[in-house]
């Protein structure tokens, strides 16, 4: 079928904002805390060449997180060299695959497959996760290949063990990405699914005769299960921090504070709802519109279908299920659902919709290109350190005061450490100082230094260019290292 202009003019939008997003993984640094701490552990991993445990630091593993967003990163790293770019675009990549995926199953289940890529290409969370390092787009795509697979598996025909050893592969990698998360986002989206296609028990014959259970178990275990107990192997206790931590406390204990690795954010129960409504602009408002629009024809139409809408509507909401009770919530987690949102505006759209959709999707576009001058015109730099690093240009060690935060890790390549003890810089004839002014002009004071103001971050902190002083020291100690 040819192809109209204004089909032209959607597969333009989708290839800008693609190609965008692509662009401005180069255009600002790693901003702390998120994703200077897991560019770093990526950084960590290529350095020591640990590829089974990721480190929070030298020599202290991470246990909050399965390792496979950091392969990704590390992989860009060993790729394209250390830089923001080699740490965030196999995220982006993950997001392209997921675009792909979602677009050929509108395609199989007959609708548009070009509005659902548009859809997810401008979707708020999903455009920023696309190239963020973090753990969320790697969950997304593992659960994307299994509910594609579970679905294709539950319709049958020739290839249905394929489909359903998609599905378990899917959930092999979400239990890399994420952990047992991934198990629990799917049972809550097809369990009730499976119910309302074929009732309570319908729903188990259905599951043994359609889908390769015992054979689909045994792959995803044998996908996913060595490195759980090679990690565990590696640091006794990562099993149990990881399972009952991270997947009991972490979301039923409010402000739960045994996170090893940094604080945990104590929300309103409900507010996952509001942050989809926001994380999901501007199609969380053109979703519930076009459902009134169409309800009537909607209604007739799942009459006939096979239970398409139901299964996607499900897989949208689940995220949001799982952590209506959870205080412990951030924005991203309602990303794993997001995929289902492109199908179904694809499956409610009709051509004289065309005009204002074109409208819509260039929404987020032109805010991301907005976003992208406001933090390079110093936002970015009040949250990052690499500036500071970026006006050392000799090889003198670089030392921290009190505090070193993970951009300052990062773009360091590991080398700037935190002063634990004055005797740190003892005999070092030139070395800088690095952090809030307040605290390191004490410093220089206690150690009779000679130093001199360098360098002032939007971040507030300030380097210093230092030697050391051949005055007598007398430092009241107690002042700095309590």
């Amino acid at each position: 079928m040819k192809m109209t202009f204004r089909e032209s003019h959607l597969w333009m939008i989708l290839v800008f904002a693609l190609l965008l997003r692509l662009v401005s993984l180069t255009t600002y640094p790693l901003m702390d805390t998120t994703e200077a701490r897991y560019g770093e552990m990526a950084r960590l991993m290529v350095e020591t060449g640990n590829w089974l445990t990721p480190q929070f630091d030298y020599g202290i593993p991470f246990w909050g997180k399965p390792p496979l967003f950091t392969w990704m990163s590390a992989l860009g790293i060993e790729t394209f060299g250390l830089s923001e770019f080699a740490v965030r675009a196999p995220h982006w990549l993950a997001g392209v695959l997921t675009i792909l995926l979602m677009a050929w199953m509108t395609k199989r289940v007959g609708f548009n497959p070009l509005i659902t890529a548009v859809v997810l290409a401008t979707c708020g969370i999903f455009s920023i996760s696309a190239g963020a390092v973090m753990t969320d787009m790697a969950l997304t795509l593992s659960l994307t290949m299994a509910m594609m697979g579970f679905y294709f598996a539950w319709l049958g025909g020739e290839k249905q063990r394929f489909w359903g050893y998609l599905g378990f592969f899917g959930l092999a990698c979400g239990l890399l990405a994420k952990g047992p998360l991934v198990l629990v986002l799917m049972g809550l989206a097809v369990g009730p699914w499976l119910w309302l296609q074929h009732g309570f028990i319908g729903a188990f014959k259905v599951l043994w005769q359609r889908f390769p259970l015992i054979s689909g178990i045994g792959l995803m275990l044998a996908v996913a299960l060595p490195w759980y107990l090679l990690a565990e192997q590696a640091t006794p206790g990562f099993l149990d921090y990881f399972l009952v931590g991270e997947h009991f406390k972490r979301f039923v204990v409010s402000g739960w504070q045994g996170d090893l690795y940094g604080s945990a954010h104590d929300e309103p129960r409900g507010m996952i709802w509001w942050f989809w409504l926001q994380a999901a602009f501007p199609w969380s408002f053109v979703l519930p519109i076009l459902v009134l629009l169409r309800r009537l024809k909607l209604a007739q139409w799942i009459k006939h279908e096979n239970g398409l809408f139901s299964f996607l509507l499900l897989w949208l909401v689940s995220p949001m299920l799982l952590f209506t009770m959870a205080g412990n919530i951030l924005p991203a987690y309602v990303l794993p659902g997001i995929p289902a949102l492109g199908v179904l505006i694809a499956m409610l759209f009709e051509k004289r919709d065309i005009n204002w959709l074109s409208g819509v999707s260039m929404v987020l576009p032109l805010l991301l290109m907005i976003m992208m001058l406001v933090l390079n015109m110093g936002k970015a730099d009040s949250r990052s350190d690499r500036v500071i690093f970026s006006r050392i240009k000799d090889d003198a060690p670089a030392f921290y005061i009190n505090s070193r935060p993970f951009s300052g890790q990062f773009y360091s390549h590991g080398q700037a450490k935190v002063i634990e003890s004055p005797d740190t810089i003892n005999g070092l004839p030139h070395f800088h100082l690095i952090g809030q002014t307040s605290e390191v002009k004490t410093f220089i004071q206690q150690q009779k230094l000679n130093c001199s103001a360098d360098f002032k971050a939007p971040s507030g902190r300030q380097l210093f260019d230092c030697q050391e002083s051949n005055q007598e020291k007398t430092p009241n100690l107690a002042l700095i290292f309590p």
